[in-house]
C-alpha cells in the first residue's frame, strides 16, 4: 500500500529526475489536506457501525426486492454478507482517504471483487447504490458534527472511485 508521497517519489525515481514544481505542488497538496483527511477518517472510524446500518437501511428502503425471496440479500446469511461488504467499502474508503491515494482501492478491494461478483452473479447496481449512499451518510455525519472541511472533494473521492470502477465493469 502506498500513499500519495510514495507514488509521487516513485514516479520521479523511475525517470531519474529530481522533483520539479509539479511534484512539489502535489506533495504540498497532500500535506495541506492532511488534517481534513484525518478529520473525515475519524468521523468514519468513530461512527462506522451507525454509517453502515444507515446505508443498509436506505438501500433496502429504496430496493426492498433485495430482501424478498430471490433477492440477493434474502436469507440471514446473505443479508449479513451484504452488511459485511458495505463495511468493507467504508473501511477501504477511509484507508484511501488517509493515504491520499486511490491505488489501495484497486490493490485491496476492487481487483478481487471483479471475479467474485462474476462468479456469484451478484448485481452491480445495488452495490454501486450502497456506495453512493455511504458517501451521502458520511457527508451528513461531517455536516451534523459541524466539521469544517476545506475541500469536500477529498471526502467523496474514494467513494466515487469505487462506484465508477464497479460501474465500468462489464458484469
Amino acid at each position: 500500500m502506498q500513499d500519495a508521497i510514495t507514488n509521487i517519489l516513485n514516479k520521479y525515481d523511475i525517470t531519474g529526475k529530481y522533483l520539479d514544481t509539479v511534484g512539489i505542488e502535489e506533495i504540498e497538496t497532500y500535506f495541506y489536506t492532511a488534517v481534513d483527511r484525518l478529520k473525515v477518517a475519524e468521523v468514519i472510524t468513530s461512527n462506522s457501525s451507525r454509517i453502515v446500518k444507515e446505508a443498509a437501511k436506505r438501500l433496502y428502503t429504496e430496493q426492498p426486492e433485495l430482501l424478498r425471496p430471490g433477492g440477493n440479500s434474502y436469507t440471514t446469511r446473505r443479508y449479513a454478507t451484504c452488511l459485511r461488504d458495505i463495511d468493507y467499502y467504508l473501511r477501504y474508503a477511509s484507508y484511501s482517504l488517509i493515504a491520499g491515494n486511490t491505488d489501495i482501492l484497486n490493490e485491496r478491494l476492487l481487483d478481487g471483487l471483479k471475479e467474485t461478483y462474476l462468479s456469484l452473479n451478484v448485481p452491480i447496481g445495488p452495490i454501486v447504490r450502497s456506495i453512493e449512499i455511504l458517501k451521502e451518510v458520511v457527508m451528513n455525519e461531517i455536516k451534523n458534527k459541524n466539521i469544517n472541511i476545506t475541500d469536500k472533494k477529498i471526502c467523496i473521492k474514494p467513494f466515487e472511485y469505487i462506484s465508477t470502477s464497479l460501474s465500468e465493469q462489464n458484469i
